[in-house]
């Protein structure tokens, strides 16, 4: 009988995808509480153990950091990202408004919905002024399309599209250094048949005033076609401060 390597066993058996050696945070050894095994597994069992604590002893300190935020958060406002200047931006600066969240790029075929984003930031906050508030995150992991520095994509912003909605500094929505925000909003809304990686540029998350994931969109979706969704959710906010 041919004998599989010791790990890929154990991973087997644990019902983890065989191609992945990195576990995540939460699936640290304090919660490996597997039940009775045969005999015949437990071999592969402290294997699957030892390995876990390598994982766990030789990953960067703010990753599970990162990790264990996001998995006791229960509102965007438990997050600090940083903002153009790498200082912390408290996200609970922002209770009591209805925040549109955008990654965006400046060299993408989407880019031109910055003008988009500004105008309904305009026309939203001269009606419902503090209600309503639009933040850009700038990520360069879709074709490399926001290749410049933060203080370069800020004059950028403001020069071609005037914006004067806050965007933040550079950030990860996918993979291993994904930002811990867009971490817990594609957790708390999935796109389509449960996906949550965010696809393209300009993909938008909406939060109601709250603190709660209500929308998400995809790239193609024009700003402006949100304007009612978003007035809905100020009136709402409007109603329930009222009781």
């Amino acid at each position: 009988m041919t004998l599989r390597r010791p790990a890929q066993v154990a991973l087997h058996f644990f019902h983890f995808r065989p191609s992945s050696t990195k576990l995540p945070y939460k699936a640290g050894v304090s919660s490996l509480q597997p039940g009775p095994v045969p005999h015949s597994h437990r071999y592969h069992q402290f294997h699957l153990r030892r390995a876990t604590r390598r994982t766990l002893s030789s990953s960067p300190p703010h990753t599970l950091v990162f990790s264990a935020k996001m998995s006791s958060a229960t509102s965007f406002y438990n997050f600090e990202p940083v903002d153009k200047k790498g200082e912390p931006f408290p996200l609970a600066s922002l209770k009591g408004k209805v925040v549109l969240v955008v990654n965006t790029a400046s060299k993408c075929g989407f880019t031109p919905q910055f003008a988009g984003l500004e105008e309904l930031y305009k026309s939203i906050t001269a009606s419902h002024p503090d209600k309503f508030t639009i933040l850009g995150f700038p990520c360069n992991q879709f074709g490399s399309q926001d290749p410049g520095s933060n203080d370069e994509i800020q004059s950028f912003c403001q020069v071609n599209y005037g914006v004067t909605f806050p965007v933040l500094g550079k950030i990860d929505v996918n993979g291993d250094n994904t930002a811990p925000v867009f971490n817990w909003l594609k957790k708390e809304m999935p796109g389509l048949m449960g996906l949550k990686r965010v696809k393209w540029n300009f993909e938008k998350f909406l939060v109601d005033a709250e603190g709660k994931v209500v929308g998400r969109w995809a790239s193609t979706t024009k700003p402006e076609s949100l304007k009612a969704t978003i007035l809905e959710e100020i009136e709402k906010a409007g109603k329930k401060s009222q009781l």
